[in-house]
């Protein structure tokens, strides 16, 4: 009890600490709009259009139903592994109404754990010649809290929020310890998120410890700790073949829903390249083959993107980049990338923003994607419904993943390197 109370007035002084910042307390007030406007929107208007009765009846299958996981008449359908809906099970039996409040609610909650994350994160991976260094992360964690996808994630009742908790999570793991148990439980934890929702998927070759350096003539490949990464991503969706075992149903669905069917090649305002390619060939009734589209996206823009990997002068602390590299390359690449999803790389994009030089022509092409995804992205979406009779291309936040993918890439090969991290071993 002694350390509640402890930790409760140690994040109310924290709190006290944050009022006294204007921007802070501007978007602490639109934050909590976002919240409220979210609750009174879908309860009222949006209830039968939103993720959250995806979810919600995922919960009701998965009790009831299984076998229709992927067939039931959702007003989308649900693209997740089979284990991800017995998360909503809870949710279910509380009610649509209630189940909504609560659900959003360990959203809100997650915002906080999410910033608080990011904060210990940018201090620990922030530039030396970073003046203020504390108010320069309050600043970005105020642009993140002020970020327009917020309320769009809100009023569908996304888990975006959940699978950047644990990004951050097994990010920040990885940064301050260096044992391979350590490597096995970040790996593990970020494989989780893929259990909720694989936004991360692509990132999982970024975690293999592979570097050739040319000018030095040697090649570094951890074999034991690579091992171990890619065993503990994957571990958690391994439980998913036992539903696929049991009911061969769901292995079909599974892939219709996210591959093969028609719903991922359906006319939309999604700005990865796989859709606006399909977008041109709808548009202009050519036949095509979307599995072909998208293994072809991947193997150019994912290929491109572990060469750069391999070939990098970036040392171990280069997780951070790849974890940005990785989510960037799944944004790009696979048919749905909406802009709730961009809740998933902002706060990587902060950290390394924070992680580069003030100075830095790379870090000031960052920070104007990070304004871009913030605050302007979804305007674009709307923009589309406006014109996609005639011009069917939301293409623009496109290019603003193309300039952090250019970046990053940059950073990789370049000599500009971000600071380095040194690792704290906590263990006794």
């Amino acid at each position: 009890m002694m350390n509640l109370n402890n930790f409760c007035v140690k994040i109310k002084n924290i709190f006290r600490d944050l009022w006294e910042n204007k921007i802070f307390r501007v978007a602490f007030i639109i934050h909590s709009l976002y919240f409220l406007l979210s609750i009174i929107l879908t309860l009222n208007f949006f209830r039968y259009r939103t993720d959250f009765r995806v979810y919600y009846m995922a919960g009701e299958a998965f009790l009831n139903d299984i076998n229709n996981l992927y067939t039931l008449d959702f007003t989308c359908p649900f693209r997740y592994l089979p284990i991800s809906a017995i998360f909503f099970v809870p949710f279910y039996l509380m009610g649509f109404d209630l189940g909504f409040i609560i659900f959003n609610l360990f959203n809100l909650i997650l915002n906080v754990f999410i910033c608080l994350l990011i904060y210990k994160i940018a201090i620990l991976v922030s530039k030396e010649d970073h003046e203020n260094k504390d108010k320069n992360v309050i600043y970005f964690i105020c642009i993140y809290l002020m970020g327009i996808p917020h309320i769009y994630n809100y009023i569908l009742g996304q888990v975006n929020l959940y699978v950047t908790f644990l990004l951050l999570i097994s990010l920040y793991l990885f940064l301050t310890h260096e044992k391979l148990k350590w490597n096995l439980l970040s790996s593990f934890i970020l494989g989780i998120s893929f259990i909720i929702k694989p936004t991360a998927f692509l990132l999982i070759p970024f975690l293999i410890i592979f570097q050739v350096n040319f000018k030095e003539k040697k090649i570094k490949f951890e074999i034991s700790r690579s091992l171990i990464r890619i065993i503990g991503v994957l571990g958690p969706s391994i439980f998913n073949l036992i539903f696929f075992f049991l009911y061969p149903s769901l292995w079909e669905g599974f892939l219709v829903t996210n591959f093969t069917g028609e719903n991922p090649i359906a006319l939309s305002f999604s700005f990865s390249i796989s859709q606006l390619i399909t977008n041109f060939f709808i548009f202009n009734s050519i036949a095509f083959n979307q599995i072909f589209i998208l293994v072809g996206v991947i193997g150019i823009i994912g290929g491109f993107g572990f060469l750069i990997f391999i070939f990098r002068r970036l040392n171990d602390n280069s997780i951070i980049y790849s974890y940005l590299i990785g989510i960037t390359i799944m944004l790009l690449a696979y048919f749905d990338s909406w802009d709730h999803h961009l809740l998933n790389i902002i706060p990587i994009l902060i950290i390394t923003i924070l992680n580069t030089s003030k100075h830095s022509k790379s870090r000031s092409m960052l920070t104007y994607s990070l304004y871009f995804f913030s605050f302007f992205s979804l305007a674009f979406s709307g923009i589309w419904f406006l014109v996609y009779l005639v011009f069917p291309y939301n293409f623009v936040p496109t290019i603003f993943l193309f300039f952090v993918f250019y970046r990053i890439s940059k950073f990789f090969l370049l000599k500009e390197e971000p600071i380095e991290v040194e690792v704290q071993n906590f263990e006794t």
